[in-house]
């Protein structure tokens, strides 16, 4: 199995237009998004190494709030994790499997979390 870096995110607080039901629909729903990004790395990090050596956090926090279309609608909180996916891999070819967990925040009545994981392999 090679090695690999995971790159995490967690715990983003987004408003996304998403919902099927009628309530759902007309607002934007508060959602938390946590995202882990597993990458090819090299062989070694010296104290010295680059930033290019590995990837900047900032680029899946992007994927995860400011890359999300403000005026689309998302039937599913799955499409808002696969829009999330594709947003990084496009950034990065390194980037060998995302995962995108989202917690609807909303329909939450005793603090339980309610939401799914999507995770995509490079293909």
């Amino acid at each position: 199995m090679p090695d690999l870096l995971q790159l995490q995110v967690h715990d983003l607080e987004v408003e996304i237009l998403t919902g099927v039901y009628s309530e759902e629909t007309h607002l934007p729903q508060p959602l938390r998004i946590s995202v882990t990004a597993d990458l090819d790395l090299p062989e070694h990090f010296e104290p010295d190494t680059p930033l290019g050596a590995s990837k900047s956090y900032l680029d899946l926090k992007h994927a995860a709030t400011t890359s999300l279309p403000k005026n689309v609608h998302f039937t599913l909180i799955e499409a808002v994790a696969e829009h999330i996916c594709d947003t990084i891999f496009i950034s990065d070819a390194r980037v060998r499997r995302v995962e995108v967990r989202i917690v609807k925040l909303a329909i939450a009545e005793g603090g339980e979390s309610i939401g799914i994981t999507l995770v995509r392999h490079r293909r």
